[in-house]
């Protein structure tokens, strides 16, 4: 699907603000009401767009995170990701290239949950070895 102008200063902001109701996108944008209607769905029929969700403030997120880079054993990756799945601490787990198979982002609301979380990786069988990082602060995140 192609995104004209229009499309993309809409999807900006519903990212950044996924409540705005219809009519004051339509007064943002300079367009009738209509047009952005149409133009929603136009974009969540493509595909473009796949839902709205509610964003987390700093109140309510854990406040330490981390990411796991892990090596696995060969063909051992669904098991591994299965293990995964059911630590509630992984947030994010994406297969990477380069020196490690998996990169794992980790959610905790103390030191000790997050080390649990950690050793609970570390022991998973067809996991050969882990390093992990603590992040520290956020510089730029554009998620949206």
């Amino acid at each position: 699907m192609h995104l004209d102008d229009t499309d993309r200063a809409l999807i900006a902001a519903l990212q950044s603000n996924a409540r705005l109701p219809v009519a004051d996108l339509a007064r943002s944008l300079g367009l009738a009401r209509t047009t952005v209607q149409a133009r929603l769905e136009r974009l969540e029929r493509s595909g473009a767009i796949v839902g709205y969700t509610l964003r987390l403030g700093e109140a309510t997120r854990a406040p330490l995170h981390a990411t796991a880079l892990v090596n696995i054993e060969l063909r051992a990756g669904p098991a591994v990701l299965a293990r995964l799945r059911s630590l509630p601490g992984v947030q994010v787990v994406h297969t990477t290239s380069g020196r490690f198979d998996l990169l794992v982002q980790i959610a905790a609301q103390t030191t000790q949950e997050l080390d649990e979380t950690l050793d609970r990786i570390g022991e998973t069988r067809g996991v050969k070895g882990s390093e992990s990082l603590i992040h520290l602060s956020t510089k730029i995140d554009r998620r949206g």
